[in-house]
């Protein structure tokens, strides 16, 4: 059965950085795209990045320039570097999974859909203060 386990977040201060990881297990994800996004109460999840097997990737405007999107596939692991965190950046944060045939674009559009994509991680929360 494909598992997605999030960890890496925490409470951090406005400015500081924090490296999200994605563990993906019991499926091989070979060819997939994947993506990072967040949900905060009240508002829609949205798509923070993704990024497909070529490496090709896509960030939401609002984080371009602060976080960045990797992934090991020798250890089956996603990444998300997220720097000069600001409050409104706070959220749980997932990571999702689109099987091949996918894009980054696809990616971002079937995330914020309801079942728009198939695997899901638990979540990972990110507070930032002021």
């Amino acid at each position: 059965q494909a598992q997605l386990m999030e960890s890496g977040g925490g409470a951090v201060q406005s400015g500081g950085s924090l490296r999200l990881s994605c563990k993906t297990s019991g499926y091989t994800f070979y060819g997939a795209c994947l993506g990072w996004f967040r949900a905060t109460p009240g508002k829609e999840r949205e798509g923070v990045a993704a990024i497909d097997a070529d490496g090709d990737t896509k960030y939401a405007d609002s984080v371009k320039g602060r976080f960045t999107i990797s992934q090991d596939s020798r250890k089956n692991t996603l990444y998300l570097q997220m720097n000069n965190l600001q409050p409104e950046d706070t959220a749980m944060y997932y990571c999702a999974a689109d099987r091949p045939p996918c894009s980054v674009t696809t990616v971002f559009s079937l995330g914020v859909m309801e079942a728009g994509l198939s695997y899901w991680g638990q979540g990972t929360q990110v507070t930032v203060s002021s």
